[in-house]
């Protein structure tokens, strides 16, 4: 037997208006946490793509890593389509086939 339970938090509020010290803590945690997803996603994209290229072309340069690091997730989702049709991993960063 499957339990679910369903925790609600209340917000501390007193019903007196909020500062600006307490507006800035919120944005700076909703800040906080939508960098910390996309750190994230980012992480995990080149760690996958990361490995399809180990599986691949085998043991990858120092410049691969360099790359997949600094690198935006829209290039690492474009190198990963390219992932399959490149015979050489030199093309897949170059944007050749």
């Amino acid at each position: 037997m499957t339990h679910c339970f369903i925790l609600t938090i209340a917000p501390r509020n007193s019903g007196l208006p909020q500062t600006g010290q307490d507006l800035n803590l919120r944005n700076g945690k909703q800040q906080g946490t939508k960098q910390g997803i996309e750190q994230g996603t980012h992480r995990g994209e080149a760690k996958l793509l990361r490995l399809l290229l180990t599986r691949r072309f085998g043991p990858l340069p120092s410049w691969v890593d360099q790359r997949l690091e600094r690198d935006s997730e829209a290039e690492l989702e474009s190198w990963a389509e390219r992932v399959l049709d490149c015979q050489r991993l030199e093309r897949i960063f170059d944007g050749s086939r």
